[in-house]
């Protein structure tokens, strides 16, 4: 064998090393490759799956508030209209005259004028306290005033149940 067919030789014995050896070195890369994406995938399925049941829980929780505060607001929708129709029963009670507001004097005031018998009497309730009755008109107003004082009670009320209801962790 001549020195170049020697070297030739030696060459592809060399190659074909290198290349056995890159086989072999692909072979035992590729199966911790797929080790490690089989790994990976099992991980980003854990996480997919712990996301998805976080997710659900918030929004059992959102829903289950929306619905406790549905209901809060019906329940003051109807404390609300109640009281509107009570006011209302009360101001057609005063214009008919069926209901009269008084108000009492005070027994020690004798500027007052308005001698009012303190004892009762035989056409009478009036129970050993002087008492005035209101004009109409003036009672109407009152009642009035009175209406705007529960329906923003009422209101107030609605808003602190809603602000409780959002503020308390679940």
């Amino acid at each position: 064998m001549t020195p170049a067919q020697k070297l030739a030789m030696i060459l592809l014995v060399m190659a074909v090393s290198f290349g056995a050896a890159w086989q072999v070195q692909d072979w035992r890369y590729d199966g911790k490759l797929a080790k490690q994406a089989g790994q990976f995938q099992t991980d980003l399925d854990a996480i997919g799956n712990a996301a998805t049941a976080q997710a659900r829980a918030e929004q059992d929780k959102r829903l289950a508030t929306e619905q406790q505060l549905a209901a809060a607001d019906q329940k003051h929708t109807k404390e609300l209209s109640d009281a509107q129709r009570n006011q209302a029963q009360l101001r057609d009670r005063l214009a008919t005259a069926d209901v009269r507001l008084s108000v009492l004097l005070d027994a020690t005031d004798s500027a007052s004028g308005c001698d009012v018998p303190t004892t009762p009497g035989a056409v009478g309730v009036v129970h050993a306290a002087r008492r005035a009755q209101l004009d109409p008109a003036h009672a109407q107003r009152i009642i009035a005033i009175t209406d705007y004082g529960d329906n923003a009670v009422i209101a107030l009320r609605a808003c602190q149940a809603y602000a409780k209801e959002v503020s308390t962790p679940k």
